[in-house]
């Protein structure tokens, strides 16, 4: 077998992990967008179908990684393309966590639809998810075209979800001390508000690789986080 066509074998079989890599993103938007959805309405229909969809998430970051890994024992990449394997298999990684965010937050829909209900709570977080899965598209179609300043942007609008997810806090807080019967209902919306919070810091991690990938280098300092309270 030619260096040429060792070559050309490797680029095939990264596009196809790279392809991978894209569809699972567009299955974790789907999931994001349905998981917000079902909280919004209360659909526990839709709510359930997440959380089954979640196992094709899971079964794609496997794949990935068997792939990139028989990539690198096969193929022995060079220093440039292992750099993109390895981008890819972290990415993957990250996608599954969001994927594991939003079954979680289908799993609560369930359990809301059986408690008082608290005024504009859940429109407002389904919004904040929103606001994710626009950031994680950009930041596929970043990777997609190697745009580095796409991806820094991104990596500035965590910004805002931080700011939405302080300000949700404080609105729980609220309602439950005016409220008794808040209690319960603000406790599972606010691990939503949370999940959704770290579903953007691991879009963030996603735009970091992207960053790398492009440029060869990782972004020179962490972005500083402005969320005031971690639940246990």
């Amino acid at each position: 077998m030619n260096e040429q066509h060792i070559v050309s074998a490797f680029d095939r079989e990264l596009e196809t992990i790279q392809a991978q890599v894209i569809k699972m993103g567009g299955l974790v938007e789907a999931a994001i967008l349905d998981a917000s959805k079902s909280l919004k309405t209360l659909d526990e229909e839709l709510a359930e179908q997440v959380r089954n969809a979640d196992k094709a998430i899971d079964g794609l970051e496997e794949q990935i990684n068997a792939d990139c890994a028989q990539l690198i024992a096969l193929r022995a990449p060079t220093a440039v393309d292992l750099r993109v394997v390895l981008s890819v298999m972290k990415m993957a990684g990250n996608l599954e966590r969001i994927g594991d965010y939003a079954k979680n937050m289908a799993k609560r829909t369930s359990v809301l639809v059986h408690m008082t209900p608290v005024e504009g709570a859940r429109g407002a977080l389904r919004r904040m998810a929103r606001e994710v899965q626009l950031m994680l598209k950009d930041v596929l179609d970043a990777y997609i075209q190697r745009d580095a300043e796409l991806a820094r942007d991104v990596l500035e609008r965590d910004h805002e979800i931080d700011q939405m997810y302080n300000a949700l806090f404080r609105e729980f807080l609220t309602f439950m001390m005016e409220d008794p019967r808040h209690i319960s209902p603000c406790m599972h919306l606010h691990f939503i508000a949370k999940n959704t919070e770290r579903m953007g810091d691991h879009v963030t991690a996603i735009a970091e690789q992207v960053i790398y990938v492009a440029t060869g280098k990782m972004p020179d300092e962490p972005r500083p986080k402005v969320s005031h309270y971690e639940p246990e």
